[in-house]
């Protein structure tokens, strides 16, 4: 049977390895799932266990042959990883990137890891590892001009124009609430463990209303969450939301000014209570909202990487 048709047979095993996690799918010649698995072996782990027990661990948990190709994305690829898949510049075509994955030497199976993206700019450098798997398979158009927001602990906007990365920001949303929340005098405001919060929470709304009309200037607001605990009763789980909106119509302001400039609609990646908050304050930025499911975009990503790399055919493929 040619690899390029579905079948229970596996064709290929795809990995998104992050920092702390793993996520593991084995795929049939159609791009079907047969199996799936999910761990606390990411890359810290990893180090210290090795990358290669990790990996054939999960693939023999799996079921998986021993001559079955794999593909991976994210920080297994880090100079901290188990390979620098060295960083492709932008401008660049998402399919260039995902074909461009660096072979692990030394290794029985053919194991590839997709490289990341590098930004080069004097005044603005930056770099992203696994979201460009993520880009892949979000069902952007090969024609037209997309901005993407993908939200996280360093949240993500990128400009795709007709299929290739143009240029991106990272903004540190979810890092920034994280030390706020723990490391600074708002610790007294929102409590050892901070709530929850829900995207219809009438704080969260109004203040990433006042960060959206602000311009993205978070810092003279901060302090005024702990004021208004001491003056006005304001609740450690609505101090949460505050912060959480603050931040997130902050970075929205901030990331249209520099690159959604006309932009009037955003693709947003994302999943979980990320995609409900994200989606409720890009709405209050006048913004229409496509969203695209996190996990799935990952895994659609790692599939045309799969075929990028020559692991298994495209649809309609000679045999």
């Amino acid at each position: 049977m040619s690899p390029g048709f579905a079948s229970s047979v596996p064709a290929v095993a795809a990995l998104d390895w992050g920092t702390t996690r793993l996520r593991a799918w084995l795929i049939d010649g159609g791009g079907k799932v047969l199996a799936e698995r999910r761990g606390d072996d990411g890359l810290i782990t990893a180090r210290e266990k090795g990358f290669a027990n990790v990996l054939e661990g999960h693939l023999a948990a799996m079921g998986a042959p021993e001559e079955l190709p794999v593909i991976i994305c994210g920080m297994a690829g880090s100079r901290q990883g188990w390979l620098e898949a060295p960083y492709v510049g932008v401008p660049s075509p998402l399919g260039a990137i995902l074909g461009g994955a660096a072979r692990v030497p030394g290794q029985k199976r053919d194991i590839r890891i997709v490289p990341g993206l590098a930004q080069r700019l004097a005044d603005a450098p930056d770099v992203m590892r696994g979201e460009e798997t993520q880009l892949a398979g979000a069902g952007l158009p090969a024609k037209g001009r997309e901005l993407v927001c993908m939200p996280g602990t360093h949240s993500k906007w990128v400009l795709v124009e007709d299929g290739a990365v143009a240029g991106f920001g990272t903004w540190p949303t979810g890092e920034l609430f994280s030390v706020l929340a723990a490391h600074s005098i708002l610790r007294h405001s929102l409590g050892e463990h901070p709530s929850p919060v829900a995207p219809d929470n009438p704080f969260f709304r109004r203040w990433c209303e006042t960060a959206l009309g602000d311009g993205g200037d978070v810092t003279s607001r901060l302090f005024a969450i702990r004021a208004a605990g001491l003056l006005q009763d304001l609740q450690a789980d609505n101090a949460a939301a505050c912060l959480s909106g603050l931040l997130i119509g902050g970075e929205i302001a901030s990331a249209r000014r520099r690159h959604g400039a006309g932009a009037t609609s955003v693709v947003l990646v994302a999943s979980g209570a990320l995609a409900g908050l994200y989606q409720a304050a890009l709405g209050l930025a006048g913004l229409g909202v496509r969203t695209v499911d996190a996990d799935e975009a990952v895994r659609a990503g790692l599939i045309e990487a799969a075929r990028e790399n020559g692991m298994i055919a495209r649809s309609g493929a000679a045999i």
